[in-house]
């Protein structure tokens, strides 16, 4: 496969922050190909290391400090390799001490690169209610990330913790709310990667709000895409999904609709086949070793359909699944449905 269409002479070069197992697809391991695969250099730093991830009965590893990361920057500057990087992507932390190195490290290399460094954060702290990092990084992403970060991709919780909401996002209305309190904070571009409305439980829906300007209209500043629901449930794909948007968002910087088309749709593929690859037994069965290592995601049997999501159809054995892109006014009100681009999310 030749060079991408829209890759720049100079690679773009990723700084990629996050944890890292052994066996299986999380955090690096689910960033670092598909980065690749989409045209852009990747130099991964592990904010952990275990030896798989942390859904299986077992792990074992280490968890890294921010001395640690202080110590390869450092290497990295005396070298003179911090120059050269486009953008700056983190994920899982784990502690306050990594979340402000962090800091630290993006003014580094918005420095050695006259400031053109995009950061896409996934401030993974939680899920479905449930915190499973400290609490005080809640405060830290809010007082050293936030203003630093270009693109946020938090899931629903992450974005109500960040936002200050006084209770869940039950509505588009009360999302863009959201976006809007997290915009003021310093993100352009704000996605909300996973939405459980209750009027609407058979889809997930994203939510995604920029300020920056599209080619299309003010009126693609604000979309709501709704995702048909895989029954199933796998570890890595909020690793994955940060990863597709940072690479869409660069290659369509100002069309938002096809950047989370494209994104969305990559994931939704990996999932379909290995969720097929795994069977209904295996989906269906308690967490053991074995069901775990079954339930990795398969990312380089689909490496195809990553690097080129428009070419291939989304579907099941149940029948064709659409992606459902919406625009939406300004208090989140529907304003029109909007066709998928060609071949996307259609049979």
């Amino acid at each position: 496969m030749g060079p991408h269409p829209a890759q720049p002479a100079s690679s773009p070069r990723v700084l990629s922050i996050q944890s890292h197992v052994v066996h299986g697809y999380v955090g690096n391991k689910c960033a670092v190909f598909p980065l690749q695969l989409l045209g852009f250099e990747v130099d991964p730093i592990y904010s952990v290391q275990f030896s798989n991830h942390t859904g299986y009965p077992s792990f074992k590893g280490a968890r890294f400090d921010g001395e640690h990361l202080k110590s390869l920057i450092a290497g990295l500057e005396e070298n003179g390799l911090m120059k050269g990087y486009t953008h700056l992507l983190s994920g899982y932390m784990g502690s306050v001490t990594v979340l402000e190195a962090i800091a630290d490290v993006m003014q580094k290399m918005k420095a050695a690169n006259d400031g053109h460094v995009t950061y896409v954060c996934d401030p993974v702290m939680g899920d479905e209610g449930k915190l499973y990092v400290a609490p005080e990084l809640v405060q830290a992403y809010r007082n050293r990330i936030m203003p630093l970060a270009s693109v946020l991709v938090p899931n629903q919780f992450e974005a109500e913790l960040l936002a200050g909401c006084s209770s869940p996002i039950t509505s588009l209305q009360g999302g863009l709310a959201a976006c809007e309190a997290l915009h003021a904070q310093g993100p352009h571009t704000v996605i909300i990667t996973s939405m459980q409305l209750p009027e609407d439980t058979h889809h997930v829906t994203l939510l995604a709000s920029t300020t920056q300007e599209q080619s299309a209209g003010e009126q693609f500043q604000r979309l709501a895409l709704r995702i048909p629901k895989i029954d199933a449930y796998f570890t890595g794909t909020g690793d994955l999904m940060a990863a597709l948007l940072l690479a869409w968002l660069h290659h369509h910087p100002h069309d938002l609709k096809l950047a989370i088309e494209k994104a969305t749709k990559g994931l939704q593929l990996v999932l379909m086949d290995t969720a097929a690859a795994c069977g209904a037994h295996v989906l269906k069965a308690p967490r053991t070793s074995e069901i775990s290592a079954a339930r990795e995601l398969r990312l380089v049997q689909n490496q195809a359909k990553l690097a080129e999501p428009e070419l291939h159809v989304l579907s099941l054995s149940e029948g064709a699944q659409k992606l459902e892109c919406i625009a939406l006014g300004g208090q989140g009100q529907p304003m029109a449905k909007i066709p998928s681009t060609p071949s996307v999310g259609t049979s």
